[in-house]
């Protein structure tokens, strides 16, 4: 039997040990490689776009020859006014990226040595930089899997049986609950969205399904309306699950990953950032097979593609 690409060394090409060990210089390159791949690392002004400047060695700031604008490499990216080492943002990308089905807060500022509420903002930031690709406005196109599940808005039963109400009932259902909906195609990427009620999937397909393309869904009643655009394939999970190739099985994959994530890991998830960890699942489902050397470049990338994130920057500030 042919071994798993997980479990083999070359799904290993990084380690929090190389990282450390090649130093803060080394990662600080890394992080300006990625920020000026076009020129191989050398800084170019944000500003005016100049490929002329000075080095600020002593503050790891450039000065641009031809409009005098100061800036660093992470000037204007989502780690703009940063107070960590490079080296420990490189490590803190590696941990993220290790972690298949995420990783806990509390973990990731233990592994740093840093608060709770640094690890949180830094992961928020990397999850928007994955929504680059996973959110890119493409339609989808070939075999398309649609579904949606459930997350959140636990209600928690009373202590005596007598008190106790049906959670079945919608007066009893707590408003945090939301439903991922998410398109996959079948040997491509993931596509997920947060909504309210499942049945606002049609309109989701709607808008970002190929006309050309076919469907896979369960039997929900709402997904009826699709067979008006698509050719739909339908399998009732209350009999089968799979029907001679007929199923949902992939985009039941990528939730198999969300709900450990959000159960395993982060255990409770606010509804207003259930779409960043739906993102973040959907990024890891569509570099699975991805080395994570390459995932980790990859990530710091994005990073230094991405502005300013306006959600992120002074969040706790904002907070107090």
């Amino acid at each position: 039997m042919a071994q798993h690409f997980l479990l083999s060394a070359a799904s290993r090409t990084l380690s929090l040990r190389a990282i450390y060990k090649a130093g803060e210089a080394a990662a600080y390159q890394t992080f300006c490689e990625m920020r000026w791949p076009e020129t191989n690392g050398e800084a170019v002004c944000p500003r005016c776009s100049h490929d002329a400047t000075y080095k600020i060695t002593t503050r790891r700031k450039f000065k641009c020859k031809a409009c005098a604008h100061q800036f660093s490499v992470t000037s204007g990216t989502i780690f703009a006014s940063r107070k960590m080492d490079f080296v420990d943002l490189l490590a803190a990308i590696c941990i993220i990226v290790n972690a298949s089905k995420g990783v806990s807060m509390i973990q990731l500022s233990r592994d740093l040595d840093c608060q709770y509420k640094t690890a949180f903002v830094l992961a928020h930031k990397l999850r928007e930089a994955m929504a680059q690709e996973v959110q890119t406005g493409e339609v989808l196109d070939g075999h398309v899997e649609v579904d949606g599940a459930y997350f959140g808005g636990h209600v928690r039963p009373e202590n005596a049986k007598a008190d106790r109400k049906d959670r079945r009932l919608k007066e009893n259902r707590s408003d945090k609950r939301r439903v991922v909906v998410a398109l996959r195609e079948r040997q491509g990427r993931v596509l997920p969205f947060v909504t309210r009620i499942e049945g606002e999937g049609v309109a989701l397909v709607n808008e970002n399904v190929d006309r050309m393309a076919t469907l896979s869904a369960d039997e929900a009643s709402h997904w009826d309306l699709l067979h008006a655009g698509w050719d739909v394939e339908r399998v009732n999970h209350s009999e089968i699950y799979s029907d001679h190739g007929k199923h949902t099985n992939m985009v039941e994959s990528y939730f198999s990953r969300l709900r450990r994530m959000v159960v395993g890991q982060h255990h409770h998830v606010s509804p207003h950032y259930l779409h960043q960890y739906a993102n973040h699942a959907a990024w890891l489902e569509d570099n699975r097979r991805t080395d994570n050397g390459t995932l980790a470049h990859t990530l710091v990338s994005n990073a230094m593609g991405a502005r300013v994130s306006r959600n992120w920057k002074g969040y706790w500030q904002r907070a107090a």
